[in-house]
């Protein structure tokens, strides 16, 4: 008989993301049976149980470089092994490569970018966006395991209690692979990738150089130690790299801050960043759709609100 919660633990050359944590807390809070963390490959597994992993179980291989074919069967034999009613995961770029196909395979329900998880009593309930971010679904899954990818950021994480889950092996046909990774090129940036960022401050078109958004939204997100983002006509302005796109067309971001400089607030943007916990919008057009989102809003010359804001959260956080 399914029982408890199966967790997806994602970590990176062994240092377990900030979601792995994030998702191990809230399967434990949602009393829903017996916690059990799933690691692929190399990690210091043990410490999970501080964030509420009843168990750990580790399928050991080579998981270094993204396989999907591999990351199935290993998911696979792990539902196989453990009989979860729930399998949570990361609405990263892995699982949502994976998950689909398993699904598929095992012919279960797969409710993607949830941001809420709930106990009803007798299954486990996720509310995900739908059209854009305009409103919000409940999704119920009948199949038995239920799976749920989650977006990073939607429950936080506490501090550990310092307590150690048992660990155990789990023996898997890895199979071959029809893919190969022929090279892999580390990223050269030192923050957050966007997708998990707490805080992003992103700009606008209205930066209007590629010296203006290095000037301005640069140093205003490290004085907070948050992410650089920006908007599709920032990016295909040639102002900002792609791989700080936000929207529909970019990265879908879930973070506790969202400084929003000169951005108008097109629907394709806000479909992007719409579930962000805190939304701070600058922008000269007092009628901007983004501040019909925004939680604070300033109309004002963001060249001349960045540097001053700058300062401030500078003095409040030193």
């Amino acid at each position: 008989m399914s029982n408890g919660i199966l967790v997806i633990c994602e970590h990176d050359g062994g240092a377990f993301k900030k979601t792995a944590f994030e998702l191990v807390a809230k399967a434990k809070a949602l009393a829903a049976g017996p916690v059990t963390a799933l690691v692929l490959g190399s990690a210091p597994v043990a410490e999970l149980g501080g964030y509420g992993a009843d168990k750990v179980v580790v399928i050991d291989g080579d998981f270094g470089t993204h396989l999907t074919g591999r990351y199935v069967r290993a998911v696979q034999a792990a539902i196989a092994a453990v009989g979860p009613a729930v399998v949570l995961a990361a609405a990263s770029a892995e699982a949502k490569d994976a998950l689909p196909r398993l699904a598929a395979r095992m012919g279960l329900g797969l409710g993607t970018e949830v941001t809420e998880l709930r106990n009803d009593g007798s299954s486990v309930v996720g509310r995900r966006p739908v059209y854009a971010g305009k409103a919000f679904v409940d999704v119920t899954i009948s199949s038995s395991p239920a799976v749920f990818t989650v977006r990073p950021n939607s429950f936080g994480v506490g501090e550990s209690n310092g307590s150690v889950a048992p660990v155990e092996s789990l023996a898997a046909d890895l199979g071959g692979s029809l893919t190969s990774v022929v090279a892999t090129e580390a990223p050269t940036s030192t923050v957050t990738d966007l997708t998990e960022a707490d805080r992003i401050v992103s700009g606008g078109r209205s930066v209007k150089t590629k010296e203006g958004y290095d000037s301005l939204i640069r140093p205003l997100a490290a004085s907070i130690g948050a992410t650089p983002g920006a908007s599709r006509a920032c990016v295909d302005a040639g102002y900002a790299p792609h791989s700080a796109q936000v929207g529909q067309t970019g990265k879908t971001v879930n973070p506790s801050l969202y400084i929003a400089m000169g951005i108008s607030g097109a629907i394709q943007h806000l479909a992007g960043m719409r579930t962000s916990k805190i939304i701070v919008a600058v922008n000269t057009d007092g009628d901007a759709p983004i501040f019909q989102h925004a939680t604070y809003g300033l109309v004002a010359d963001m060249f001349e609100v960045g540097p001053l804001l700058k300062s401030e959260l500078e003095a409040a956080l030193s």
